[in-house]
């Protein structure tokens, strides 16, 4: 029993992060739209402390389930304490997991507004340099770069 408890001890702390998690992400977004990058690396660190927290938790709980009897090549966690019956642990399990999706959900939405950033940043800085009529190829990470007239693809 000491397991079953202590995990839900662990589950409600997910819980409790998850949700500050959720609020920094809804806080990053704001600023995503605004122009305070500045405000941006306090939110960034925060992001980073509650996550290396909940990965380091999320270990802890492996650990009990295993000692609960959950193998890991057996299925997932989810699917161990659902098959396991245990009421105490299924609801704040599911509410946890739930908690994750949305957190995964918004940190999506910033990755997009951050990539559009980025995209207007790229296409401002290429009108500064005036290479937006010139074409572009694609490079090894995925990303357009201009090719300027005078750079030289190969020679004999």
């Amino acid at each position: 029993m000491a397991a079953i408890d202590t995990l839900k001890l662990l589950l409600a702390e997910d819980i409790r992060q998850l949700d500050q998690l959720a609020s920094l992400l809804a806080e990053e977004k704001a600023l995503l739209s605004g122009h305070d990058v500045r405000a941006l690396e306090p939110i960034t660190q925060q992001k980073d402390a509650l996550l290396k927290t909940l990965r380091d938790r999320a270990k802890q709980k492996i650990h009990l389930l295993v000692e609960m009897g959950y193998r890991p090549n057996s299925g997932t966690p989810s699917q161990f304490i659902l098959a396991s019956g245990i009421e105490a642990l299924i609801a704040p399990w599911n509410e946890a997991e739930r908690k994750l999706k949305t957190c995964h959900s918004l940190n999506s939405v910033n990755g997009r507004v951050l990539g559009n950033l980025q995209k207007r940043l790229t296409r401002l800085s290429d009108i500064f340099r005036g290479t937006t009529g010139q074409q572009k190829l694609y490079g090894a990470s995925g990303h357009q770069t201009s090719v300027n007239q005078r750079t030289i693809l190969a020679s004999a």
